[in-house]
């Protein structure tokens, strides 16, 4: 039975967006830096400025990511996480927090869950949508089924490697938004004028391609500064890495949380 929705709230977030403020996206994965801390974690990320969260479904061999979410990833499932606890950890944010989520992970957990299955209990726990970016648009078939019955939406990537021709068709495919990866390469935070550079090369494209979704670019981006230039023409921004690396430098210090909110906050709103 499908699950009834009270709102899309990917789709509310952007069309309730003000024009002058960009949409911020925190990627955290889930189990990181232990088990307990996820869920304050994301009620403390909204609190402090993020309009949603992409939770990640670590996984032994994430193969499009950097340093940095690989080393989380492992430090999560050494903690013990798995999928049934990630759909627990979205069920508790539920109880409070409207914030939209979003999993992001790769295929092969999904498959080994069972793509039904998975789907049905992603839903349930009041999941927003999914982010499987080793899933190419051509080869998503099953799981777009699946989804689409339990009300999931989709959402693709596109690179500056991907073609015209592509990219409309992942714009076809895609609902909530289209992630635009901001330059080719695997995960991790940039200097700044890399991230501009590659972005202002393939900006043009996706705005002439990318016409029935909104757009989010990650991959790079590690200050507010940042996130202002590179995502001027975007509708908002995803930071990852940057902020597993915040977490790194100051767990398990007693005030570790305060010192990743207060890196939140400048995210969004500049120095305090």
């Amino acid at each position: 039975m499908i699950k009834e929705k009270s709102k899309d709230r990917v789709a509310q977030l952007f069309r309730d967006r003000n024009e002058d403020s960009k949409i911020m996206s925190l990627f955290l994965t889930a189990g990181y830096p232990d088990l307990e801390s996820t869920v304050d974690l994301i009620l403390g990320f909204e609190d402090n400025g993020a309009d949603m969260v992409e939770l990640g479904m670590p996984f032994s061999d994430p193969l499009a990511d950097g340093p940095t979410i690989q080393y989380s990833s492992n430090k999560a499932i050494e903690n013990g996480v798995t999928m049934d606890g990630i759909f627990e950890m979205v069920r508790e944010v539920r109880k409070t927090s409207e914030i939209p989520i979003i999993l992001m992970g790769y295929v092969n957990p999904v498959i080994r869950y069972g793509i039904g299955s998975f789907c049905e209990r992603a839903a349930e726990a009041g999941v927003d949508g999914l982010i499987i970016p080793d899933l190419p648009v051509e080869e998503s078939g099953i799981l777009e089924v699946k989804a689409e019955e339990y009300e999931l939406p989709l959402i693709y990537l596109v690179a500056p490697n991907t073609s015209d021709k592509r990219m409309q068709l992942i714009d076809d495919k895609s609902q909530g938004f289209v992630y635009c990866v901001s330059v080719t390469g695997v995960t991790g935070a940039r200097d700044g004028k890399e991230v501009s550079k590659s972005v202002n090369r393939f900006i043009e494209r996706v705005k002439q391609n990318i016409t029935k979704n909104p757009t989010m670019v990650g991959f790079g981006i590690k200050s507010h500064e940042d996130a202002t230039k590179i995502a001027r023409d975007m509708d908002g921004f995803i930071v990852g890495s940057a902020l597993i690396e915040t977490i790194r430098s100051h767990y398990p210090d007693k005030d570790w949380k305060d010192e990743v909110f207060a890196f939140v906050r400048g995210l969004k709103y500049g120095k305090n």
